[in-house]
């Protein structure tokens, strides 16, 4: 039986925190996104006030030492003064989904208006026609739009819009010993880098991208164990690391796998299962996760290993997918539903994390 007016109130809201927190996406050209599900799920929050989030850092060693003495040798004090702070300012973000009275009362649903708000219902006899449902297929288009707009920005490294968050970009470059992140200059403080394998991090005096080549155990698996003792090096508490690999990068590292490694006995002994798949990769008992918006940006040679205790992102308070239902101009028959979120990702800590590129 059709649903009663007061079931169907403010349909597009209810539609929109549907969208929001179950992410309903029935469509056949939609990517994954794990490097976003990472941060949002590690995702952390701040209190409002100044214009950043101001944490505090240092890379010891300040200059003092023993020295040996005996009976009443002149001995020196020293004064360490190793503290510093790196500053990120937090940015507000919109996205907006606007549709026409007249689009809706095509799908069946009227708007309801009392001054400045907008409620919506369903007409009487909707399920006869509605037969595509033209609000639910908008949401879906709102939906991931305004997921892969926010992917994007987790990916990217600030410079394309100066009022929009700068992601991972920002903190893990492909050359580590140049720039200034958070207000602290890389150059300065060799402590305050990522560590890198690429060709860029080569032209600056670095270690340059990897070949991939079975030959000796696999270059890129010794390089990689060489490297998980490095990455680890300065990790007091521990490390929680997120692996994202472009295509190519993990077809490279199950090639050297494959030409020295061996396959399992359920692979080629069990009569009723020949299977030549590799199980997932992994390294050091994580794995490599495909991250399809590395290939999209060209990447796919490109692995990232993102230390997500160091790295990460944080919402202002009462301020992530903050919905909003702005009124319409007097002389405009649109219903607007916007989300907006303020946010900002932070690091206290460089050197734990990477970015590794095969040639």
């Amino acid at each position: 039986m059709p649903f009663t007016a007061n079931e169907l109130a403010n349909i597009t809201n209810s539609t929109l925190d549907y969208y929001l927190e179950k992410g309903k996406l029935n469509v056949q050209n939609v990517q994954d996104k794990p490097m976003l599900a990472a941060f949002e799920e590690k995702a952390g929050t701040f209190p409002g006030g100044k214009g950043s989030v101001s944490l505090g850092v240092k890379g010891g060693g300040a200059g003092g030492s023993f020295t040996g003495y005996t009976h009443d040798d002149q001995v020196t004090y020293y004064n360490p003064a190793t503290n510093q702070r790196v500053n990120y300012p937090w940015k507000e973000h919109h996205i907006g989904l606007g549709i026409t009275h007249t689009e809706l009362k095509m799908d069946g649903i009227t708007v309801l208006e009392n001054g400045a708000e907008q409620n919506t219902s369903e007409k009487d006899g909707r399920e006869q026609f509605a037969l595509a449902n033209l609000l639910e297929s908008k949401l879906d288009d709102f939906a991931e739009d305004r997921l892969e707009s926010w992917d994007s920005l987790i990916h990217g490294d600030g410079t394309a819009s100066a009022k929009a968050l700068a992601g991972v970009g920002a903190f893990l470059l492909a050359a580590p010993a140049t720039g200034t992140t958070g207000g602290l200059n890389r150059a300065t403080y060799a402590w305050w880098r990522n560590r890198a394998a690429t060709a860029a991090n080569a032209a600056a005096g670095g270690q340059g991208a990897i070949t991939v080549n079975s030959a000796g155990g696999g270059t890129l698996i010794q390089f990689l164990q060489k490297e998980s003792r490095q990455l680890k090096r300065f990790a007091s508490g521990g490390v929680t690391h997120r692996i994202f690999a472009g295509s190519d990068f993990i077809d490279g590292y199950e090639r050297e796998l494959r030409a020295n490694g061996r396959y399992t006995e359920t692979g080629f002994g069990e009569a009723r299962s020949v299977d030549g798949k590799m199980a997932d990769a992994r390294w050091g008992g994580s794995l490599f996760i495909y991250d399809p918006t590395l290939d999209d940006l060209g990447l796919s040679k490109r692995c990232m290993v993102i230390d997500m205790r160091r790295i990460r992102l944080m919402y202002m308070a009462g301020e992530r997918n903050k919905k909003a239902s702005p009124p319409r101009p007097y002389d405009r028959y649109v219903l607007y539903r916007g989300l907006t979120s303020t946010a900002v990702m932070v690091a206290q800590q460089l050197n734990t994390s990477a970015i590794y590129d095969i040639a």
